[in-house]
């Protein structure tokens, strides 16, 4: 009998090793695909053609979509960035966000519950550093209210350009979470483009009503073309322009499932 520590092992093998342009197209197209499938876009984001992949860890990497319990998003999560192809850079500051859009089905002009919102935010190589950023609000975990089903926790990083101006009661550090506008707060504040983003959702207890099914998302049914950047020249993600997050966990497990199923 093979050990279960050897398929881990062998399924840990992509995460180790740098993804091909081609993989990170596939990421890309797949991730625009996750966030119209949660309804993601249109109802929070007009819409949403990254120049990155963002990869969140909470200890682990989380594929988009995940669901998560409260202990397991206590404390904030690991960032980092997968450009979408060579000529893609981080330089400048950015904002750091992250939202309850609520169950599919949300009205989302009753505005998004902010969890964390972090300004001069800075890219060290492709991590993404707070410790030199503002913490408007800071990491709050998530805690949604019981039998609403799940929520979904959008994380997206925006380019901070010069121009960038906030409001007054979201400009100093120490806001608490509260619920606000967040598709005004990007506008009126004047951030620049959507660098990269990802969700995940958390559900506290069971639904009391219907929720609406989101479809899943099959890599293999992708196309790289899809995705706009792939196409794009020479692209630099800074303060005055820029144009998420998907592994190959789910591709991963579509093929060591069912040899764990024949030895165990």
């Amino acid at each position: 009998m093979i050990p279960l520590s050897v398929f881990v092992s062998l399924a840990l093998i992509p995460f180790t090793l740098a993804q091909s342009p081609s993989d990170v197209a596939l990421g890309i197209a797949a991730i625009e695909a996750h966030f119209s499938n949660a309804e993601i876009v249109p109802s929070l984001l007009a819409s949403f053609t990254p120049s990155a992949l963002l990869n969140v860890a909470f200890g682990a990497a989380v594929p988009p979509g995940t669901p998560l319990t409260q202990d397991q998003v206590k404390a904030a999560p690991s960032l980092s960035l997968t450009p979408a192809s060579s000529s893609v850079t981080f330089t400048g500051n950015f904002t750091l966000a992250m939202v309850d859009a609520g169950p599919v089905g949300t009205n989302e002009s009753q505005g998004q519950t902010r969890h964390m919102l972090i300004n001069d935010v800075t890219v060290a190589g492709t991590n993404i550093s707070t410790t030199s950023g503002v913490p408007i609000t800071a990491y709050a975990g998530p805690a949604p209210p019981a039998g609403t089903g799940p929520h979904r926790y959008v994380i997206l990083l925006y380019t901070q350009p010069g121009t960038f101006s906030p409001p007054a009661n979201l400009s100093q550090a120490g806001a608490g979470v509260s619920v606000f506008n967040f598709p005004e707060y990007v506008q009126t504040s004047n951030l620049g483009s959507l660098v990269a983003g990802n969700y995940f959702t958390v559900e506290e207890g069971t639904a009391s009503s219907s929720i609406s099914p989101t479809s899943a998302v099959v890599s293999s049914t992708l196309s790289p073309a899809t995705s706009s950047t792939t196409s794009a020249s020479s692209t630099e993600v800074t303060t005055k322009s820029s144009n998420a997050s998907m592994t190959k966990a789910s591709v991963i497990l579509v093929l060591v499932a069912p040899l764990l199923a024949f030895f165990f």
